[in-house]
């Protein structure tokens, strides 16, 4: 007999994550589950980590409602769930005097909107916030409500907090179809078994298409993957402080430079379309692009200043916006259709999906509640998820009481970001198990300074062998069919 479910979230991007997370306050069982080895490993990991202020959506989209609700969300969402988020404020910077005018569009499209604070400042003030901006700058458009987070711990930090709440997780775990009563949807099959449920929430991300033709429901609507490359750069070569937008085009937001929060200035994204949803790679053509594009906003920028590359893939849909005399074709997704009872359907969520994410679960719980579901609260809900901590970023006092209490977290694994193995193992059993390299890389940042890895991997496997209690060739980079290893050396035989 089938294990049952009320609710069961195929998906643990950021929508599927924070989804769980906002559902686990009311009385309901409730599964996530998601195909690969660690959650928040498709869009949610790799993307611009910005919070948009919220005046690029057109007016009276979906994408524009839950761009502007969502944003407000974050710095309490940051507090009770324990991961970094600073709302710095963004610009759209205009080159020359010909991009002034769009300035001005955004400007009435961000108050249309609901977007507080936006002002244009004029070329002179934005030189002096900025000191690398292209000199040819004419003029900025100023977002106070804009932000910069860290995307994949956001996913972690809301998965853990909904497992702290009673959710289950199952990773490992790939949707195959919708099991039915009628017309009803009663279950999920999965390759790990079948589940039952009275509610399955789509949020599949560039599969969302798939699931829910699964269910029949909107044959006509397809996603497009787009493929985003981005370089990162050396702290110690550029300080950039700011989140830099060029004008937008038809084509999306355009390739910016920003500031994150570890300290590296980013560049990027471009916008592919690709076929594949895994297609991942990064191109020549690709990262001359985003250069070329970067420098626009800060000509001093070079590719010597890069330590890193990676792409990452978005879910462009084609449904349109619902809302009379609005012909926007890109809109969100976010409905119980009548067709298929007991589905709730999440597709076509690209950017700003990352700051819409909150607000979208919030949507869903609204639309359960219009459906009929009765949701009772639990008295013993906690929205705190304490954060683990990051041994760099404590004071010398903290670090070596921390180190007192723990002898491995003075053992330093990683030089350049300054990871040390009680870290490292706090990850291997917190409440989603980071299982593999990757994972391990998302939550703490190692492997990601200069050298890229090679000084830590080694003892990460090693780490990960131990702690597991498997061999050193069972451990892997992002799970099955990426072990690192095959063989002991002095094991073979000719």
């Amino acid at each position: 007999m089938m294990k049952a479910y009320d609710v069961i979230v195929i998906g643990g991007g950021i929508v599927g994550c924070m989804t769980a997370r906002f559902l686990s306050r009311y009385r309901l069982n409730i599964l996530l589950i998601d195909k690969a080895a660690d959650i928040g490993t498709g869009a949610s990991a790799a993307n611009s980590a910005i919070v948009h202020a919220g005046y690029d959506p057109e007016p009276g989209t979906l994408k524009a409602k839950m761009n502007v609700l969502g944003n407000a969300m974050w710095d309490t969402l940051s507090g009770e769930l324990g991961f970094e988020y600073d709302r710095r404020g963004d610009y759209v910077v205009a080159i020359g005097p010909e991009e002034l005018d769009t300035l001005d569009k955004l400007l009435e499209q961000g108050r249309r909107n609901g977007v507080p604070g936006m002002h244009v400042i004029l070329a002179d003030e934005m030189r002096s916030r900025e000191p690398n901006i292209n000199p040819l700058v004419s003029g900025a458009l100023w977002a106070p409500t804009g932000g910069i987070c860290d995307p994949f711990m956001a996913t972690v930090a809301a998965a853990e907090n909904a497992v702290a709440n009673g959710v289950t997780v199952l990773l490992e775990t790939e949707f195959q179809d919708f099991i039915f009563d009628g017309a009803r949807i009663v279950g999920v099959r999965t390759n790990v078994g079948d589940f039952g449920c009275r509610w399955a929430v789509n949020a599949a991300g560039l599969y969302a298409d798939q699931v829910m033709h699964k269910a029949g429901v909107r044959p006509e609507f397809k996603i497009t993957p787009r493929r985003g490359e981005y370089a990162v750069l050396d702290r110690a070569e550029l300080e950039v402080n700011n989140v830099l937008f060029p004008v937008p085009s038809e084509r999306g937001k355009g390739i910016l430079v920003t500031a994150t929060l570890h300290g590296n200035a980013m560049v990027g994204p471009n916008s592919q379309i690709v076929d594949d949803a895994e297609d991942s790679a990064v191109t020549n053509d690709g990262m001359a692009e985003i250069w070329e594009g970067a420098q626009k906003l800060i000509p001093s920028l070079t590719p010597r200043l890069a330590i890193a590359v990676f792409a990452g893939l978005r879910a462009h849909g084609n449904a349109p916006c619902l809302t009379p005399g609005v012909s926007h074709n890109h809109d969100f997704i976010i409905e119980t259709p009548r067709e298929a009872p007991g589905l709730v359907n999440i597709g076509g969520i690209e950017s700003p999906g990352l700051t819409s994410a909150p607000a979208i679960a919030l949507h869903v719980i609204e639309m359960l509640r219009e459906a009929g579901e009765k949701l009772e609260e639990k008295p013993d809900w906690n929205p705190i998820r304490p954060p683990r901590p990051h041994f760099r970023k404590l004071p010398r006092e903290e670090q070596m009481k921390l180190i007192k209490a723990d002898p491995r977290f003075g053992r330093v694994i990683c030089r350049c970001e300054m990871v040390t193995e009680g870290e490292i193992i706090a990850e291997i059993h917190a409440p989603i198990p980071a299982r593999n390299y990757d994972a391990i890389k998302r939550r703490t940042w190692l492997g990601t300074g200069r050298c890229l890895g090679s000084f830590d991997m080694p003892r990460v496997v090693e780490i990960l062998a131990e702690e597991l209690g498997i061999a050193p060739e069972e451990v892997t980079k992002k799970g099955p069919g990426s072990e690192f290893l095959t063989r002991k050396t002095k094991a073979w035989e000719a």
